[in-house]
């Protein structure tokens, strides 16, 4: 028996490896990841472990005690450079081979680079991984200047970081508001509010023309913006969206389509390969189309729901999407899928910097943005996964009780 082998091991690709194996799953299990590390948690990278707040061993997300009690084997520092469906084989670096009965594919996604001239440059960075943190922390604590590309969570929350640690930072963010494709209006505004409350420099609708070497000693970048300024900066963030790690599958013959389609269990167009997380595309009955999404809660829920198709308990990935990011004292939360056009009604103080975007579609509630209000996050959650809507003048009152909405008929 060749058993259940992960490629990838963070959150879905770990998630996987425990459903599997509490669901009954008896057959050996291997993790293979090309970092180095045990399976670590991200969020903290661009907060607290960036800021030097949090010690690297406190990004554990499982101990390689839980997994050794489990009979799970690391394989760490191992990258997969092919699979063979039809002997059902992994060729890893070096030559050294794993043979498969069941194969998920959780290979994450990476930052997306800018077409710009100076990209390559020594100091410009992304942050997708412990090692990018690593490299990123000393620099922070030595830079005076730093600029942002991207006014995306990534991008807003190093941002966030940097102004806590005193730095002069700005970001440069094409669109015309912060998270435009993510959050309501309201919140896009709070957020610039918020930052621009905190010094930093946003500049929106805003191009980068190329980044230029320092013209002097101390001068270490040079960020050109369309319009011709020139901005210095001790190190450059590069922010812009992420894209999926699926080579390995589109080299295997399945199907890609901005991700690794996949059913409602995580199953490839290749018998007995699954593919979950970032790197995956799937039906999203939320939405009503195909997508990939790249949060924490998915990637979780859908590696669970592959390993439970591994251990032959096969259960529908159906999970309400959720999201969330630190900035500052603000902590925001997202639940459902919502669309630009869709209704917005507040419910609570946006002064107060405590309150919640309800979105609708027609007279149903699609999702619900939240700064600093996790209760409307909880109740929204079951709300939406039951498919109760509260009026939106319920919506907006805060004397409402929207729990009295699950006991209706």
């Amino acid at each position: 028996m060749n058993g259940f082998v992960i490629i990838g091991a963070s959150y879905a690709g770990v998630h996987a490896a425990l459903a599997a194996r509490e669901s009954g799953y008896d057959g050996p299990i291997r993790l293979v990841a090309d970092e180095p590390h045990l399976p670590y948690q991200r969020p903290p990278l661009s907060k607290a472990y960036l800021a030097a707040d949090a010690a690297p061993e406190t990004l554990v997300l499982r101990g390689a005690d839980v997994f050794a009690g489990k009979g799970i084997e690391l394989v760490l520092g191992a990258r997969a450079e092919a699979i063979d469906p039809a002997t059902r084989r992994i060729s890893l670096t070096g030559g050294d081979r794993v043979d498969f009965d069941h194969l998920l594919i959780a290979t994450g996604s990476r930052a997306r680079r800018l077409p710009i001239e100076g990209q390559d440059r020594d100091g410009v960075l992304s942050l997708r991984t412990l090692d990018d943190a690593h490299e990123l922390r000393p620099r922070l604590r030595a830079a005076s200047d730093v600029v942002v590309i991207g006014g995306g969570f990534i991008g807003l929350e190093v941002a966030s970081t940097a102004a806590k640690a005193g730095k002069s930072v700005t970001v440069i963010e094409a669109a015309p508001r912060l998270l435009g494709r993510a959050v309501a209006p309201a919140i896009s505004q709070y957020l610039l509010d918020l930052h621009r409350g905190h010094g930093v420099d946003i500049r929106l609708e805003t191009g980068i023309t190329r980044i230029d070497a320092g013209a002097g000693a101390g001068e270490s970048h040079v960020v050109v913006l369309s319009n011709g300024e020139r901005l210095r900066a001790d190190f450059v963030l590069v922010g812009v969206g992420g894209i999926a790690n699926q080579e390995l599958a589109l080299d295997a013959g399945l199907a890609c389509d901005n991700g690794i389609v996949v059913d409602e269990v995580g199953r490839t167009t290749a018998p007995g390969i699954y593919a979950a997380g970032d790197c995956s595309q799937h039906h999203n009955i939320w939405a009503g189309r195909r997508l990939r999404l790249e949060s924490v809660q998915h990637a979780t829920d859908q590696g669970r729901a592959v390993g439970l198709a591994v251990a032959g308990k096969e259960e529908p990935y159906t999970s309400v999407p959720r999201f969330w990011s630190d900035q500052y004292d603000a902590k925001l939360q997202m639940v459902g899928l919502a669309d630009p056009r869709d209704d917005a009604v507040i419910r609570g103080n946006i002064a107060d910097g405590r309150f919640s975007v309800f979105r609708y579609r027609d007279a149903r509630l699609v999702a619900v943005d939240s700064i600093n209000r996790p209760g409307d996050q909880m109740i929204a959650r079951r709300l939406i996964g039951a498919g109760r809507s509260p009026t939106r003048e319920q919506a907006a009152d805060t004397a409402f009780d929207l729990k009295t909405l699950e006991a209706a008929p």
